[in-house]
């Protein structure tokens, strides 16, 4: 079975910089690290486990294998099976993820020891840890539709009545270039897909690497509005229990010079992930809808 053309493609998810919002092709031989690098990634390692990078993996993972059957759904409903739920949890494997994110946080931030402090002061805090909980929280709490669908209501009431909390959670949001950084990840993983599709002969006849572009680039408008749609009411979900005190020294943190860098950092390294990620799943849907072995 052929695509017999281009289908339209949510956000795999969304890359919550400095908390969240994945798969991997055969990972790369990595070359010995020169002698001066080690303390940078052990510096690096240490980061990742303030910030809870194993519990956002973890969740990460759910919110994979959930997506892996809203694919099977729109794509082959009821002929995945035990099959393809198998080979979703192969991509969505939370070592490769780790090491794929390690990785890349290490080429962004291995020359710069002074970001990775600043954000090792301010993340390894009271506040900081209490934040990065509350995301979790959060985003493990929006797998359920119903929550996800009352978080939206929420928000619209915070709206309504022009809730205080608003300005905050937009300020956030545009301090950490929460909009425009999701949107342009989750083009670029839908663009990871095609290539994934196509090389592996989804598409009866060649498609194109501008012709994969331009169909991507049409879906900017849509994929903009979904990340919109989930993000401020994420935002507003999690950062309920926090006091306007802790969240406006988050929002500070993250207007920083130091902030933006680790902010500009995740993204990248979570880029990669979901890249390689969204072009394995491509070849994976390819191969079930041509019926061969994945």
């Amino acid at each position: 079975m052929f695509l017999d053309e281009p289908m339209q493609l949510r956000p795999l998810a969304l890359f919550l910089a400095l908390a969240l919002p994945a798969l991997p092709a055969v990972a790369e031989q990595a070359s010995p690290a020169p002698a001066a690098t080690a303390p940078a990634a052990a510096d690096v390692q240490g980061l990742l486990a303030t910030l809870k990078m194993d519990e956002i993996l973890a969740v990460m993972r759910e919110e994979g294998l959930k997506y892996g059957q809203s694919l099977e759904d729109d794509m082959f409903p009821g002929r995945g099976g035990d099959r393809w739920q198998a080979v979703v949890g192969l991509i969505y494997d939370t070592e490769r993820m780790r090491a794929t994110f390690a990785k890349g946080l290490e080429g962004e931030l291995g020359a710069s020891p002074e970001v990775i402090a600043a954000a090792q002061a301010f993340f390894g805090s009271a506040t900081g840890q209490e934040a990065l909980k509350l995301e979790i929280e959060a985003r493990r709490a929006l797998l359920d539709n119903a929550a996800e669908d009352a978080a939206k209501i929420a928000w619209e009431d915070m709206l309504a009545k022009g809730d205080a909390r608003v300005a905050r959670i937009e300020r956030f949001a545009a301090a950490n270039d929460l909009i425009e950084s999701n949107v342009m990840g989750a083009l670029n993983a839908n663009l990871a897909f095609y290539r994934g599709l196509a090389e592996t002969g989804a598409f009866p006849e060649e498609m194109t690497e501008d012709q994969m572009l331009a169909d991507v680039w049409g879906q900017e408008a849509e994929v903009r509005a979904d990340t919109e749609d989930w993000l401020f009411p994420f935002l507003s979900l999690a950062y309920q229990p926090m006091s306007d005190a802790d969240l406006d020294a988050y929002i500070a943190f993250s207007e920083t010079p130091a902030g933006k860098a680790l902010n500009a950092a995740l993204f990248a390294a979570f880029d990669k992930v979901f890249t390689e990620i969204s072009q394995d799943l491509g070849r994976g849907v390819a191969r079930q809808l041509q019926g061969e072995d994945i």
